[in-house]
């Protein structure tokens, strides 16, 4: 075989996954736990936030570095411009500033601080996009049960009006059941339609987190159903105060704040000037020269009412606005604890009451529908009922995910006993 050909079909072959793959063939389902990893790795928001990190830490190099020293040249007296030969005098000096010990340090702490600050804010970042991922994926699940029970609908009316008609087509029925066999046929259809944009919509979203082409195909794994949790609201309050980035962006703040209050006491103290020069006089012995530099802090009282003031101001006003925010937090906490509660007895709700009682009347009606002592139409009410019912247990499942990913999020860690989908 030639080599063209053995290029040929490597190329057809290529063509063909990547015909298969815009398909959706042939790919993996994703779980919760991979969705979150991609959106991590490839969210622009986090991957621009990873670069101002890296440029601060770049900054913490920069106030750690040592001043450059200057070198002077200085020729009196010339004949000629530019002769230094021909002076009568001339200096050739290097001069050095040494900044008076921990200044250098203290500012080095600083842009420490303005680092971290940004990486707390990274952390929040997370936390949000963590939250935003956890309600698409649960939102695509929940999509994609309500699909399901759309077309177990559809394919029911589809069903029974293929059956009216032959009644109909035999004289068993008037014509009119088969008008209403056709209006349920065309509702559920429509239903089904519906339940496919909304599951469009619901991969749309998960796949702009995941930073994919919003039309890009999306298969997912994973249950709506999960373990109740034990929830213990003041456990969940202090973990909540410790861990929550946005506190802990606080704290860095207004520790750097006192360093910056440090630092302008510490402008009270001088930097040195040193300066070494050869001195050289036409006709003289070459010298040497030493100079020796120190500001004098005449005007003491400016960075008292200037940098210090400034420094104690905002670490004021970040102290109140931690206490404003604990508070808010706690608030969330609480919210989000009671609203995990309540949607769970939702759920126990359903379990032990709404479904078996939904599938016990459309057992009834379907062997009434058996027996002959009722139509059709009236068994599709049933078994519609029965899939509200369902619906409605799918809602409630998603709202007990959605609560427990807020309340993540508010307490700014996972919570023990996390769905085994996390874990995979």
């Amino acid at each position: 075989m030639s080599l063209r050909k053995v290029f040929f079909i490597l190329l057809l072959f290529w063509g063909m996954a990547r015909a298969l793959q815009a398909q959706g063939i042939g790919t993996q389902p994703l779980s919760l736990k991979q969705c979150l990893e991609l959106a991590l790795q490839q969210n622009p928001l986090i991957l621009s936030s990873l670069e101002k990190y890296k440029a601060a830490q770049a900054r913490v190099s920069q106030a750690l570095a040592i001043p450059q020293p200057s070198l002077s040249i200085d020729s009196d007296l010339e004949p000629r411009v530019l002769d230094l030969r021909g002076s009568a005098e001339s200096y050739f000096g290097i001069t050095e500033t040494v900044e008076f010990p921990g200044k250098r340090s203290l500012r080095g702490k600083i842009a420490s601080r303005e680092s971290l600050e940004i990486s707390s804010e990274i952390d929040r970042l997370r936390l949000d996009l963590g939250f935003q991922v956890k309600q698409a994926f649960y939102g695509l699940l929940l999509a994609q049960e309500k699909l399901k029970y759309a077309q177990q609908d559809l394919e029911l009316s589809e069903d029974f009006l293929k059956k009216a008609e032959a009644k109909q087509a035999s004289g068993e029925i008037a014509e009119v059941e088969v008008l209403r066999a056709r209006v349920e046929a065309s509702k559920t259809a429509n239903a089904v339609r519906v339940a496919q944009n909304e599951k469009k919509l619901a991969a749309a979203g998960l796949n702009f987190l995941l930073a994919r082409k919003t039309y890009e195909p999306l298969d997912i794994q994973g249950e709506m159903k999960r373990p109740f949790l034990s929830l213990n609201l003041d456990d969940l309050k202090q973990r909540a105060l410790a861990s929550r980035p946005e506190l802990v962006g606080i704290r860095l703040a207004m520790e750097k704040e006192g360093l910056k209050k440090s630092q302008a006491y510490l402008s009270y103290l001088p930097d040195f000037e040193l300066g070494l020069s050869r001195h050289r006089v036409a006709g003289e012995s070459k010298t040497w020269d030493f100079t020796l530099s120190v500001p004098i802090p005449l005007f003491f009282w400016q960075p008292k009412t200037g940098l210090v003031a400034e420094a104690e101001a905002n670490r004021a006003s970040l102290s109140q606005e931690a206490e404003h925010l604990k508070n808010a937090i706690a608030l969330e906490v609480e919210e989000a604890a009671m609203s995990a509660i309540s949607a769970g007895d939702q759920i126990k709700l359903f379990e032990e009451q709404i479904l078996a009682q939904a599938e016990e009347v459309y057992n009834i009606f379907l062997f009434k529908f058996q027996k002959g002592e009722i139509g059709g139409i009236e068994l599709i009410d049933a078994r519609r009922s029965l899939n509200e019912a369902r619906k409605g247990y799918a809602d409630a499942l998603f709202n007990y995910q959605l609560t427990i990913a807020a309340l993540e999020k508010s307490i700014g860690q996972p919570l023990e006993g996390a769905s085994h989908e996390d874990k995979k």
